[in-house]
């Protein structure tokens, strides 16, 4: 864990050097040494929030230090601070401490609960997680924690796929259209497998701009004849981790979570830059129980040498 800890600090400490302008996802993703794919997992996991979450945190902390310590007018602290405007300031402000900036430049002891610590340890500075507030997740995090995770090696796979786009909680809609596609061919399990790609963060991407892939695999040989909802594709092959979960949909999340956030740091591996791969196993709707059987590939590499 300290390995991965010390790289999210350096992306802590490389926000705090420049926070007062545009700093991008991949920028940090760059930082910490993770991948594009995962770093913002991995980030959320340990840390308890997300890095664009965090960092107005901190803007908005040292936005606080500005205003009690320094004449400068309140259009020069949101633009020392990183934001667009003043007044998308005041809206970060008030959503996070109750009052505006105004207000505590007018009055500053309304504002003297308001944490000062401007420091460079995320330990220092991050909430508990919310996964810890109820006792039946605590139940479910336990068995996750005793998880038995094994290292695969996957071949490549040819896929027919469906692309939705918007909300990830209807991605029924588009194994609606691959599976009428797939009766129509007597392409069925377990001779082909159903695979979901999700190809964004929803925590970091617009609800109705995220972009899923329902994915159905194919033989090689297959006849790719033109049907205007079908697309293909190969899913690149290699090494990865498999957790089986077996649960209600809503606790997937929470699975992802605790595989970047505790599996993976004690682990020896790092994240590979490729997407994850979600088997589907069973139709929930089905499930006497409603429950979701799916077995979760995280691609992987060897952790190198320091």
């Amino acid at each position: 864990m300290n390995h991965y800890s010390e790289r999210i600090d350096d992306v802590i400490n490389y926000m705090d050097d420049n926070f007062s302008r545009k700093i991008s996802l991949e920028e940090l993703a760059e930082v910490s040494n993770f991948s594009k794919y995962h770093f913002s997992r991995v980030f959320s996991s340990i840390v308890g929030m997300t890095p664009y979450a965090f960092l107005k945190k901190r803007r908005l902390i040292a936005s606080v230090e500005y205003l009690l310590n320094t004449d400068k007018t309140i259009l020069e602290i949101s633009m020392l601070c990183g934001f667009d405007s003043a007044s998308s300031f005041n809206q970060a402000f008030k959503q996070l401490y109750g009052n505006t900036p105004g207000d505590v430049r007018r009055d500053p002891t309304i504002i003297s609960n308001i944490p000062l610590y401007h420091g460079n340890k995320q330990a220092e500075t991050v909430q508990p997680s919310r996964y810890s507030e109820s006792g039946i997740t605590n139940n479910f995090l336990r068995r996750i924690w005793e998880m038995n995770i094994t290292v695969k090696e996957l071949p490549d796979y040819e896929v027919a796929y469906v692309r939705h786009v918007g909300s990830y909680l209807e991605t029924r809609k588009a194994w609606e259209v691959l599976g009428e596609w797939a009766a129509k061919k007597g392409f069925y399990p377990p001779e082909h497998s159903y695979i979901g790609i999700s190809l964004d963060d929803a925590s970091l991407t617009d609800e109705y701009a995220c972009r899923y892939d329902a994915c159905l695999t194919i033989k090689g040989d297959h006849n790719k004849d033109f049907d205007p909802n079908i697309k293909y594709k190969t899913l690149n092959g290699g090494l990865y981790a498999l957790y089986q979960f077996y649960d209600t949909i809503d606790k997937f999340a929470i699975a992802y979570q605790v595989v970047y956030g505790q599996w993976l740091p004690n682990s020896g591996y790092d994240p590979d830059d490729k997407h994850c791969l979600e088997f589907c196993m069973n139709n929930p709707f089905e499930d006497p129980d409603g429950k979701a059987k799916v077995d979760l590939y995280i691609p992987i590499k060897k952790r190198a040498e320091e």
